[in-house]
């Protein structure tokens, strides 16, 4: 049986281990996609001692199969689309485009629950750490990554508690760098790696946010 983490709490804790490298330094931050990496995110700053933010990144989730993921689009405008996955799952434009109209929807809805007058950290000549809980197919973190890039951070890390085996294959050269804590080679979902895998609620993430800003003193 594969190792499964507890929750996302000590999938985060499991993450910064690998990431020491990043501890204490000026120009690192990190920032967890909400909802479900924002918690793994939390603990991945705490333990480094760096900043953390969020980015708001959606998934374009296949109709029929919201979970498995033909696209995804983030603050700014960014979108990534996977037509072949698109074309293999038989959704018609005017699916897509439905898709498209409600998660554009749902991220202006949560930028503004998470962020309330709180502004962005800046991530312009910095190293930032996109972390979530997991990947799958790769369509969010490359948005993401897309996504940042128009703001010239100085380098990209992908932090993941779990991946498939191909996981660096899968994002390319979106990202510069991938951490992964576990690389399984028979891969499902992100929630079979996890004993806890329930839904992190809005409020859980503006909390986390709050807390880290607080208790760190993190200028916004």
């Amino acid at each position: 049986m594969e190792h499964r983490f507890a929750d996302r709490a000590e999938a985060g804790r499991v993450l910064a281990h690998q990431l020491n490298v990043y501890a204490g330094r000026g120009d690192v931050l990190v920032l967890g996609l909400p909802r479900g990496g924002v918690p793994v995110a939390f603990e991945v700053a705490k333990a480094l001692g760096v900043p953390l933010d969020v980015l708001m990144v959606r998934k374009l989730g296949v109709p029929v199969q919201p979970e498995l993921a033909m696209g995804a689009i983030a603050s700014g405008g960014a979108l990534y689309v996977d037509r072949q996955l698109q074309d293999e799952t038989g959704v018609t434009e005017a699916e897509f485009a439905r898709v498209l109209m409600q998660e554009r929807a749902e991220l202006a809805r949560r930028e503004a629950l998470y962020r309330g007058a709180r502004p962005a950290l800046p991530v312009s000549g910095r190293t930032v750490i996109v972390v979530d809980d997991g990947m799958a197919t790769g369509a969010t973190l490359k948005v993401a990554a897309q996504a940042l890039r128009a703001n010239a951070p100085a380098a990209i890390v992908a932090a993941l508690p779990v991946a498939p085996a191909d996981g660096a294959h899968r994002l390319g050269d979106s990202v510069d760098a991938l951490v992964c804590a576990m690389k399984p080679h028979v891969f499902f979902s992100v929630g079979q790696f996890y004993a806890d895998f329930s839904e992190t609620a809005d409020d859980e993430v503006r909390d986390l946010l709050a807390r880290s800003h607080r208790d760190a003193g993190w200028n916004a």
